[in-house]
């Protein structure tokens, strides 16, 4: 760093401009992503070379922290309301505190006040209070050294007429006090003419900085809707009943959305994840990671559980503090959403898809002083793919920016789909940090199915591994092996009555519960369609999987159709009777179709699982 230096040029703007004085102990405002809720920061240093005002100058500066920053899941620890004026002093170890002069948009008056003290009437707009500060973790009592002597904005007292003829004319002090504080303008003191005459004859302190800034605009702001009106679940009147008998306990510790104690026959998987994360973290970079493998592989369970750790390393002060979030590509009407749900993650902001992208890419790329690394889980990636990918291009490009600081994770079913799908400046955003989790084989369903019994006797041996065979030779979904077992102790309950039960889930329940499982009414269906409808179900199939997606065009399902009479020694049908043995589908539910009137663009998606067409193609 080196020592302040006066200024000697003036910074030119794109309009109107106006000089303040930046001292030394000053609470500024600098500009952020959201224009209402500018950063508030203490110069703490000034430094700049003194040559020209395009050489590099800038202050060190002590950061605070509006309540909006704050993480919306940490607010209950305040215990209390925030004042609408009110900002936390930040003690941040690994935070960026170095601005250029061309941030900061004005001087702010903060007050500090014991925590004992009210805090003053809210009218006063343009003063904060500061009682507390925040680590990232936990509140705290604010030193009252820490806060001592602040710098306020010199008074704007001085008349036009009097600044130096070269200086662009600001708004006098009477226009400045006629002029109402709303949203439509952000007024600006007016310097001292004392010291701008000082100014102009090279006699200020090498402690002040001249800063130019520039008159903004900003147009009335949107009321806020009212919030008093969301709905609340009440609160329970009677406890959960626990478990009847051994039947039920294993019933419930089986159900998917139970957390196992343990992650088995991830270990290997779970360790790489890890180490990428934590190294992001600790280096306080930024980093893609893309996930794939088929349904039931564990590939989210894993991700939850690295989070889980991390999140406790991070509470035991082994690693940096960071932010973690979620969004889900199922959950989306559009891909465009998903601006939407990240921004209002982040800040509990609301917004549309396009401003949600603009405050985004603000937020990502400009300097802030809440550095905390966040670490961002996209699941089901390939629902967000649009023709143009730009939603795909950002989540993959925010993390290369300087100031970023963000992990993305990306989970997919498909190993290739960045090849298949993605254009190429898509793909190289990517980058080539990728895992894929391989099908469980038997041995793993059944490790996975005792160690959620954890000792618990509710299984015979041989149906723990009749179970686990059947379903790894199908598809080595866990989630479908899971759900297998739990039908299993229903049935095995029902039979309680037969004398020669011995309250175990035997081959015999496991059996029924397959026959069920794999005998639906759409199994049924499968195997009783045509041969020319079971090959357009695998024909869909197989276009999808080469596509990536879910979805397909008639068009495009019609063409592996064809490919596939050519290998069955079939004849290829037409289009007419090909529409029409899909609209056969469509009606036994079997395929989603669009309206018919598209003809051979309308789009197809299955509705019944993949494993099922397997299972019954399989059985024939």
């Amino acid at each position: 760093m080196t020592e302040t230096s006066p200024l000697k040029e003036q910074w030119i703007g794109r309009s109107g401009l106006s000089k303040i004085i930046i001292n030394t102990g000053q609470h500024i405002l600098i500009e952020g992503y959201d224009e209402d809720n500018p950063y508030v920061a203490k110069v703490t240093r000034l430094y700049g070379d003194g040559e020209s005002y395009s050489h590099k100058l800038g202050a060190v500066v002590q950061w605070f922290m509006r309540v909006s920053e704050l993480p919306v899941n940490k607010l209950k620890l305040l215990g209390r309301e925030p004042h609408p004026q009110e900002i936390f002093y930040y003690e941040c170890r690994n935070c960026d505190n170095e601005v250029n002069v061309e941030s900061i948009l004005r001087p702010v008056k903060v007050k500090h006040l014991d925590s004992n003290d009210p805090f003053p009437d809210s009218s006063d707009k343009d003063t904060l209070y500061v009682k507390l500060s925040w680590d990232s973790k936990v509140f705290g009592v604010v030193n009252s050294t820490v806060m001592e002597s602040p710098a306020e904005p010199a008074p704007a007292s001085s008349p036009p007429s009097c600044l130096k003829p070269s200086l662009p004319i600001s708004p006098s002090c009477s226009q400045s006090a006629a002029t109402p504080r709303g949203p439509s303008r952000r007024v600006l003191p007016t310097p001292d003419h004392a010291i701008m005459q000082k100014a102009s004859l090279g006699e200020v302190d090498h402690h002040f900085l001249t800063v130019s800034l520039l008159f903004l605009q900003i147009s009335p702001g949107t009321p806020k809707t009212p919030r008093h009106a969301t709905p609340s679940i009440p609160i329970r009147s009677l406890q959960t009943q626990q478990p009847a008998n051994i039947l039920e306990e294993a019933r419930a510790r089986l159900h998917v959305s139970s957390v196992p104690e343990s992650l088995p026959c991830r270990e290997q998987e779970f360790q790489d994840i890890y180490s990428f994360v934590e190294s992001k973290i600790i280096d306080n970079t930024g980093g893609c990671m893309y996930i794939s493998g088929v349904p039931g592989t564990g590939k989210t369970a894993t991700v939850h559980e690295v989070i889980r750790c991390l999140q406790h390393a991070a509470d035991m002060d082994e690693i940096p503090s960071f932010h973690f979030i979620e969004i889900n590509g199922m959950k989306m009407t559009d891909p465009h959403q998903a601006y939407v749900q990240i921004l209002q993650k982040l800040t509990g902001q609301k917004a549309t898809p396009d401003h949600a992208a603009v405050l985004l890419e603000k937020r990502f790329s400009n300097l802030a002083p809440r550095k905390e690394t966040i670490v961002m889980l996209v699941d089901e990636l390939d629902l967000l793919w649009t023709r143009k990918q730009n939603v795909m291009y950002n989540l993959f490009d925010w993390p290369t920016r300087r100031h970023a600081r963000l992990v993305v994770l990306t989970i997919a079913n498909t190993m290739d789909l960045p090849e298949r799908i993605m254009i190429n400046r898509v793909a190289s955003r990517l980058g080539l940090t990728r895992m894929s989790f391989q099908p469980y084989s038997f041995k793993q369903l059944q490790e996975i199915i005792m160690s959620r019994l954890n000792k618990l006797k509710a299984f015979e041996e041989d149906a723990l591994q009749l179970v686990s065979r059947k379903v790894a030779a199908l598809s080595g979904d866990a989630r479908r092996c899971l759900d297998i077992c739990r039908r299993a102790t229903e049935i095995c309950e029902h039979s309680a009555a037969d004398p020669s039960s011995t309250g175990l889930v035997g081959m015999s329940h496991v059996m029924e519960a397959l026959n069920e499982m794999f005998s639906s009414a759409y199994i049924t269906a499968i195997r009783c369609a045509s041969t020319q409808e079971q090959l357009f179900l695998r024909a869909a199939i197989a276009e999808f999987r080469r596509l990536g997606l879910e979805e397909a065009t008639f068009q495009q399902v019609f063409v592996q159709h064809q490919a596939l009479c050519r290998i069955e020694g079939l004849r290829p049908i037409g289009v007419s009777e090909g529409l029409a043995v899909c609209q056969r589908l469509g009606a036994c539910r079997l395929l989603l179709l669009e309206p018919s009137h598209l003809g051979v663009l309308q789009h197809i998606r299955l509705n019944v699982s993949q494993d099922d067409i397997f299972y019954a193609l399989k059985a024939d």
